[in-house]
This record gives C-alpha cells, structure tokens and sequence, in this order.
C-alpha cells in the first residue's frame, strides 16, 4: 500500500506546489513509484510547474466522476522515471471533490504506487479537507513571518481533529514541517523569524529550510521542478528533505549567513563604492 503525504500551508503563495512538485520528484529519482495529485479545482497550476500542461486530456474530476479512466488521466513523466501527475480540472469548482470520489481514486492508485503525494490547496477549504483527510504524512510549508506561521498552526489543530485518522482513534497523520523562502541574512537584520522561533511556535519536528532563490522562479517558468536542477541550493536543501523523510540523517544547510572570504568581502566592497 502507498504512504499518502498531503502538502498543506495555512497561506497561500509559500511555495506548497513548488514544494510538491518537488519532494514528488525527489521521491521518484530515488527510484520509489509516485504520484503527485493536484487537489486545487479550479485553480489548477501543478500541471505547469511539472512542465505537463499541454498533455492534459482527462482530471482528477473526470476520473471521480467516471468520465475517464484512471490510467487516462494520469500524465506519465517524461523526465523522471517512476513520477506521474494527476491534473485537476480547471472548469469545475471544489463541490465536485468527493470523500467517495477522492477515497476510490486514492485506493486505486494505492495498488500502483510507493508514495501518493497531494497538493493540497491553501487554507481550510473543501479542497484541503479531502487533500489532508486521508493522509498518512504531512508536510507544513511555511514561510518565516509571523502570519504564515498562525495560519500553519491552525492547519496543524485541523490534522490532529479532522482526518479519517483521528475519526478512528488512530495518531493523527506525523506532521513535518518546511521552512521556505529563508534567509539567514535577513534573520540578522530582524527581517523575518528564525528557524528556532517558528520550531518553538509550531512544535513540530523541522524536514527541511529551503532558502530564498532566483532557482525556484526559474525553474517554475520553465516548467521544471526545481530539485532537477541540483547545482542550486533550492534543489539541494529539497533533496536533503526528501532524505530526512526517508530516515536519512543529514545535516541541515542554508541556516546560517554565508560566511564570505576574504576576497569576497573585499570585491564586495569595491563593487558598492563603484556604484
């Protein structure tokens, strides 16, 4: 049976579905079979960041409602071995997402897959109640303001009260938490929190800090996730999440500012007083 791990923020616009794209990825180029579901209706955008847009025929929806098989609509990666997508549909609006609908889709891809990763949309909508609901695992993407941090919080009190697991007495889905957009630069500044400040507010264990990086727009234009392009510290410090979550022990980068040498300081230093 598949691990089920939802990607879920509290706010919009933290990099959930560039974190989704990514982890997918970084699950499949360790050879596991994944698929990552877009649960977004309406405002579908996975399907770009992948790079799949132009080869989406059938959805998510056509599937639950038994307009297209479930082997139609999967979209197989031309890149990554072992990676598939399953679009959401951009004409329908959350109404159409089912528990039953979502349940059967989720089984059926259970029978093929390692890992089923959805990315759910922001808040606490429809769309990220069945996204989350029958998740194994969660992954909290957030960003160091203290905003992001709240809204994460409540979505923590959702996972521990709202899930099929918490229905059946069970643990609430293990919660994980991703610390995006960072910069240890401006942490020194008082610019935003520290990793240690939102730890302390959300409480749960840390899986990855991805740093601010011109990487993650480029790569999303491009239609690329961004953990492809591993001479970037985003592809870097996502690829260390996805070993952390796979109980590799790995040390965590891009915490602490850049320590420049000498010669960089020096040039530096020249290039401000040449402007």
């Amino acid at each position: 049976m598949a691990k089920i791990i939802v990607i879920t923020s509290g706010k919009g616009g933290v990099g959930k579905t560039t974190t989704s794209a990514a982890f997918a990825t970084g699950l499949a180029m360790r050879g596991y079979r994944t698929v990552v579901i877009d649960f977004d209706v309406g405002l579908r955008n996975l399907d770009l960041i992948m790079g799949c847009e132009r080869r989406v025929v059938y959805d998510f929806i056509n599937v639950i409602n038994d307009e297209a098989k479930l082997a139609q609509a999967l979209i197989k990666d031309k890149r990554v071995e072992n990676l598939y997508i399953l679009p959401a549909s951009q004409t329908r609006d959350k109404d159409a997402l089912t528990l039953e609908g979502v349940e059967r889709v989720l089984t059926d891809l259970s029978r093929e897959f390692d890992f089923i990763v959805c990315d759910s949309p922001a808040g606490i909508e429809r769309g990220a109640h069945l996204a989350m609901y029958f998740a194994d695992s969660a992954i909290v993407v957030t960003n160091p303001e203290v905003s992001s941090v709240r809204d994460s919080d409540r979505i923590l009190g959702i996972l521990s009260s709202k899930t099929r697991r918490a229905e059946n007495g069970q643990a609430s889905p293990s919660e994980h938490l991703l610390l995006t957009r960072y910069s240890p630069e401006r942490v020194v500044k008082g610019e935003m929190l520290s990793v240690d400040d939102v730890r302390e507010i959300l409480a749960i264990p840390l899986l990855g800090v991805i740093p601010e990086s011109q990487a993650v727009l480029r790569a999303s234009n491009a239609g690329i996730p961004v953990i492809i392009d591993q001479e970037s510290d985003a592809a870097q410090a996502y690829s260390d999440a996805v070993s952390r979550f796979l109980g590799e022990k790995t040390p965590f980068r891009f915490i602490n500012p850049e320590k420049k040498s000498f010669l960089k300081r020096l040039f530096g230093q020249k290039e401000r007083e040449v402007a």
